[in-house]
C-alpha cells in the first residue's frame, strides 16, 4: 500500500448552477452544515494523511486564495493559477502536473461531500486499493442509492476484475463516479494543449483495461445546486 502524501483539489469551476449563492462567492466557498466545500475535502485530506496539497483558481481566486492561507499551518498548499484560462479538468491536471511530484496522488472535487463508514475513509481505502502493474487510475464510484441530490442516470458498470466500462447506450448504468480519484502521471502523458476534459485521459486508459473502480462504502452527497444544501445538511446530521 502506497503511502499517498499529496492530493489535487480542484476548485476553479464558475459554478453556476449554484447560482444566486455564487454570484460573489466561489462554490468551494459555499458552507454546508457550517462548513465550506473546499474544508470538507481538506478535512478528507487530512483524515488521509495527505501534507500536500495542489488547488486550482479560476472564479474568484482571491478570495479561495485567502481562505487557504488559515490553513497553511499544518498542510503545505499550492496555488495552480487559472486566472487567465479555465483549463477544464483535463487541461487542469497538466497544468498542475510540474507542481505533483508524488506517485500515485489524488485528484478531488470540491463539489460534493461524502461520509465513511467505520472510520474506515474512503481516501485510504483507495491507496490500499492502488495496484502500480495493473492501474493508471483509480475512481472512487457509489451505488446510484447512494449518491444523494444526484439525477444522473449512472457512469460506469465494473466489469468483474473491477475494470470500469462506460454506461455508453445503456439507459443506466449502476456507478457514479465520486469525483474523487487516486491516478498515476502516466495517466496524464501525451497530453493536448489548452483546455479539455479528463474523459480523454479515462476513455484511453479504459481502452487500455487500465481504468479501475472502487466502491465507496459509506454515503455521497451532490453539490450542485442551492437546492442540495438543505437534505444534505439533514442528512449529515444524521450521520453526526
Amino acid at each position: 500500500m502506497p503511502h499517498v502524501d499529496t492530493a489535487m483539489i480542484m476548485a476553479a469551476g464558475l459554478g453556476t448552477r449554484m447560482r444566486p449563492l455564487t454570484e460573489n462567492l466561489p462554490k468551494p466557498l459555499v458552507e454546508v452544515a457550517g462548513k465550506t466545500l473546499l474544508d470538507h475535502v481538506l478535512d478528507k485530506a487530512r483524515l488521509a494523511g495527505i501534507g500536500k496539497v495542489v488547488v486550482n483558481v479560476h472564479y474568484l481566486p482571491d478570495q479561495i486564495e485567502a481562505h487557504l492561507a488559515r490553513h497553511a499551518q499544518d498542510l503545505e498548499l499550492v496555488i495552480s493559477d487559472e486566472r487567465d484560462l479555465l483549463m477544464e479538468t483535463g487541461g487542469g491536471l497538466v497544468k498542475a502536473e510540474h507542481l505533483i511530484e508524488a506517485e500515485p496522488f489524488y485528484c478531488l472535487n470540491s463539489d460534493a461531500i461524502w461520509t465513511d463508514e467505520d472510520g474506515d475513509d474512503a481516501l485510504s481505502r483507495l491507496a490500499a486499493a492502488w495496484d502500480e502493474e495493473h492501474m493508471d487510475g483509480l475512481l472512487l464510484v457509489v451505488p446510484r442509492e447512494r449518491a444523494f441530490q444526484h439525477s444522473g442516470k449512472g457512469d460506469f458498470f465494473l466489469d468483474d476484475e473491477n475494470r470500469l466500462i462506460r454506461r455508453g447506450y445503456h439507459d443506466s448504468a449502476p456507478w457514479i463516479y465520486t469525483g474523487n480519484q487516486l491516478i498515476s502521471h502516466r495517466l496524464l502523458r501525451d497530453a493536448p494543449e489548452g483546455p479539455f476534459s479528463t474523459n480523454l485521459f479515462w476513455d484511453r486508459a479504459i481502452a487500455a483495461g487500465r481504468l479501475f473502480g472502487l466502491v465507496h462504502a459509506g454515503d455521497w452527497f451532490d453539490i450542485g445546486s442551492p437546492q442540495s444544501i438543505a437534505p444534505t445538511e439533514a442528512a449529515l446530521a444524521v450521520h453526526d
